[in-house]
């Protein structure tokens, strides 16, 4: 079998099998390249186009067999396991900036990834934009593409589990940030330094409704990064209540939020109707990712 038959037949099983997607790929085709370049230790940006526009690529080459078993297993466990393939791989890309990642921190995926990496929120900085927060930072990806698009900036990457600031360690330390990325271990904000110009925060919003109903691959992941109703609650909101509440005690007087609330829309603007925000657009529409301005939240 070639490196692209592998592919499709991996595809094929990925799909019969049901399995779900969303950590970092959207459909079987992408999920097995994923895992059979991974497994042959080839690039993931491989060009798969097909011998008609690449007869000499990658694509058409031949695998062996213990090759070929190798990737059975890997597709074999993907799919009984119900891991998201970046815990079995023990790595994650986004922005193509590459991210070690394994079970004892969510999968990183935030779409202010893509507004930090095109320019998006840079309307709301400026040149006095120094002390950035990266609150609920999990494995420290936007800690680590904030240092990296904003080359004058600290970042304080603030988790409240232990594991994940473990594993954001290694990211920082992958990367070479240590000098600009400090890492602190914080429930909320309780932890927390500042005052800050820019405050990132991917928090934990799923309402208990979608939570029961999340697919095995999400369960796999820690709980405390999805569950939004930790407090009690069923809209998802408890976490970012108390963070709307607090947070302009840690701003510095033209700073901002970038909030990541997912599919939350709806609950977010009935806890919240009198708050003016700003939503920002990403490649999933403009209902997932809001601004919220230190004034605006002083008026909530």
């Amino acid at each position: 079998m070639t490196v692209l038959e592998l592919i499709e037949a991996g595809a094929r099983q990925l799909a019969h099998a049901g399995v779900a997607f969303g950590h970092g790929t959207s459909n079987a085709f992408d999920e097995a390249a994923w895992l059979v370049l991974w497994q042959l230790d080839l690039p993931l940006d491989t060009p798969l186009d097909g011998p008609q526009h690449d007869p000499d690529g990658v694509a058409n080459q031949a695998v062996a067999p213990e090759k070929q078993a190798q990737v059975a297993a890997l597709l074999a466990k993907r799919i009984s396991a119900r891991q998201p393939a970046a815990y079995l791989t023990r790595e994650a890309w986004l922005q193509g900036v590459p991210f070690y990642v394994d079970e004892r921190a969510i999968v990183p995926r935030s779409f202010i990834a893509e507004l930090l990496c095109n320019g998006t929120i840079d309307y709301w900085l400026g040149e006095s934009t120094r002390q950035v927060l990266d609150l609920c930072t999990g494995n420290a990806s936007l800690a680590v593409l904030a240092a990296l698009s904003y080359p004058e900036v600290t970042v304080d990457a603030t988790d409240i589990s232990p594991d994940a600031l473990a594993v954001a360690r290694i990211n920082v330390d992958k990367h070479g940030l240590q000098q600009r990325i400090t890492l602190l271990l914080s429930d909320g904000l309780s932890g927390v330094r500042g005052p800050y110009d820019l405050i990132l925060c991917n928090p934990p919003y799923v309402n208990a409704h979608s939570m029961a109903a999340l697919p095995p691959e999400y369960h796999a992941e820690p709980a405390l990064a999805l569950d939004g109703n930790a407090r009690g609650g069923s809209d998802g909101m408890d976490f970012i209540r108390s963070l709307l509440r607090d947070a302009p005690q840690h701003m510095s007087e033209h700073a901002v939020l970038v909030l990541e609330i997912g599919n939350e829309r709806a609950h977010f603007e009935a806890a919240f109707p009198r708050l003016e925000a700003v939503w920002l657009e990403t490649s999933a529409g403009e209902d997932q990712v809001l601004l919220l301005t230190r004034e605006a939240l002083l008026h909530l």
